[in-house]
């Protein structure tokens, strides 16, 4: 007779080692999905930094790193260095216009990246991978919905109506407010899955 015991073993996550995102918080499952599939890491070893505001480099780097850093010929930004940490990311968001940058040439690589400039990067990326970009909410349902940038407005509006991006409270969907690590890394997961 062969008599077998189970024991559960806890699985380890990196997001465990990082300090500042506690299990439990809102935040936790979007950032645990984020630094397991490699689209974003910590800051430093210990730290993640939730509430610090995402810049445009960031993103582009994200997503660079979910297509799995495909090589590049490099960017007309004009204010991105050869060598920069997002130089490649830049290029790579440039060639394939999930990142078209401003209309004076440059890419901002350390602007805070606002919440109508994330819905018109992924509704690109969207595009790119010929997902599907139908879907439609209404900006009216929120207090502050018509201040959405005309440049934005679809991308606003596809992002809403597919449950990428909510209001934050009060009604107030803040299209020109910066966008968080914590929350883009939900809203990465909402997106992916």
């Amino acid at each position: 007779t062969v008599e077998a015991t189970f024991q559960a073993v806890k699985v380890e996550s990196p997001v465990d080692d990082l300090l500042d995102v506690a299990s439990g918080t809102w935040y936790y499952e979007g950032v645990k999905y984020a630094v397991e599939s490699g689209m974003m890491t910590g800051v430093t070893t210990y730290t993640f930094e939730p509430n610090t505001t995402l810049s445009r480099g960031m993103i582009a780097q994200m997503l660079y790193a979910l297509e799995g850093k495909p090589s590049t010929q490099g960017s007309s930004f004009t204010d991105v260095a050869s060598g920069a940490w997002y130089a490649d990311a830049a290029a790579w968001a440039q060639a394939n216009k999930v990142i078209t940058g401003y209309d004076n040439g440059a890419f901002g690589p350390d602007d805070p990246l606002t919440r109508e400039q994330l819905t018109l990067i992924l509704y690109n990326y969207a595009r790119l991978k010929g997902y599907e970009v139908s879907a439609k909410g209404d900006l009216s349902d929120f207090v502050d919905g018509h201040t959405t940038s005309a440049w934005a407005q679809e991308s606003m509006t596809w992002a809403v109506g597919a449950g990428l991006l909510s209001g934050k409270g009060l009604g107030m969907l803040y299209p020109t407010g910066t966008a968080t690590r914590a929350e883009v890394a939900q809203i990465l997961m909402n997106f992916c899955e």
